[in-house]
């Protein structure tokens, strides 16, 4: 009788320990709109196992790819509303919500998807914007310089570019009005019927979407329009109240992945933008450079986006013309 009930002691204890164990791991999940084949969202699950991995299980992630969680544009309210604990996705899909970060993505001539990652990050550091005060950002990443792809016309001057339907999110979308073509506000996973089917006659994109998105299938042409390349920033943003549920010490776990794979990212898309720049060229794809001239007028042309912006956000009380001056003094310097 003693024995059995030493038995039942050692069972009862190991069973209340793994109850313990249980009840303290915590089960996030993950949306992306990326699909699982996609670099970034290979890095993004990496991003959680990570996370499981550094916190010894005690925070495991859900991952769904390919927006099977909530889509592009719905990613950002699906993490405040707790659809999604964690989600990546662009702030350009939606306007004028984030008016502080909307200046990464202006017509600045980036260079590399790393320079505008490293910005991306420093510019929230840096202004700290109320703008995402709803949320607790992970960090951000932003694309290798954006620039002009169409289908059947090759775009050299300005004129070339009047009477042209073509895809673009955001600030991306001044751009296009500003050069004189016609934007057509869509999010990437839509942009490859839309040039297929004709809807639009380009796109404005990184040269890695056209691996990674494939775009290259559909697209004959790009104009290298680097004086006045944008990009976009992505954002990986957890909700509050889960945040908030972590102890300090798991906190800063993850504060020193994000700190890794926020490089990560960055890197990943000068990669993937070399990935992207061959399989363009496989399919037949053809490049044009502007004339020392001509891309004088395209920088011309775009400094009514600028000054736009600067006028639009300071109807919200923010320094417009601070945040880009900080952007180029950064920029100078990577």
């Amino acid at each position: 009788m003693k024995k059995r009930l030493q038995i039942l002691l050692v069972l009862t204890l190991v069973l209340g320990t793994a109850s313990l164990a249980l009840a303290e791991t915590i089960t996030l999940s993950y949306s992306n709109f990326f699909p699982p084949t996609h670099i970034q969202s290979k890095l993004a699950e990496q991003w959680c196992r990570e996370v499981e991995t550094r916190t010894n299980g005690k925070v495991k992630i859900n991952y769904y790819p390919g927006s099977t969680l909530t889509g592009a544009k719905q990613c950002y309210d699906g993490v405040v509303e707790g659809i999604s604990d964690i989600g990546l996705s662009a702030l350009a899909y939606t306007r004028n919500r984030f008016p502080v970060m909307a200046a990464v993505d202006l017509p600045l001539g980036y260079t590399t998807g790393s320079q505008a990652t490293t910005i991306a990050n420093e510019v929230f550091i840096k202004f700290q914007p109320r703008e995402l005060k709803d949320v607790q950002p992970m960090y951000f990443h932003a694309h290798g310089p954006g620039l002009l792809f169409t289908t059947e016309k090759v775009v050299e001057t300005l004129e070339d570019l009047k009477g042209l339907k073509i895809r673009a999110t955001g600030n991306s979308a001044k751009l296009v009005k500003a050069l004189g073509g016609t934007p057509v506000a869509q999010s990437m996973p839509t942009c490859y019927q839309s040039l297929q089917k004709g809807i639009v006659n380009g796109s404005m994109h990184p040269i890695e979407s056209n691996k990674g998105w494939k775009l290259a299938e559909v697209v004959r042409h790009a104009t290298l329009s680097f004086p006045v390349a944008y990009t976009t920033t992505f954002f990986v943003v957890m909700n509050k109240d889960k945040w908030n549920e972590l102890d300090a010490g798991t906190q800063k776990i993850i504060q020193e992945i994000n700190q890794k794979w926020a490089i990560k990212h960055g890197q990943a898309w000068d990669e993937a933008d070399q990935a992207g720049k061959t399989f363009f060229e496989e399919k037949g794809g053809t490049f044009t450079s502007l004339s020392t001239q001509e891309a004088q007028r395209w920088t011309s042309a775009v400094h009514p986006v600028l000054n736009e912006y600067t006028e639009d956000v300071s109807r919200k009380g923010i320094d417009g013309a601070a945040v880009i001056s900080f952007i180029k003094t950064r920029m100078t310097s990577k």
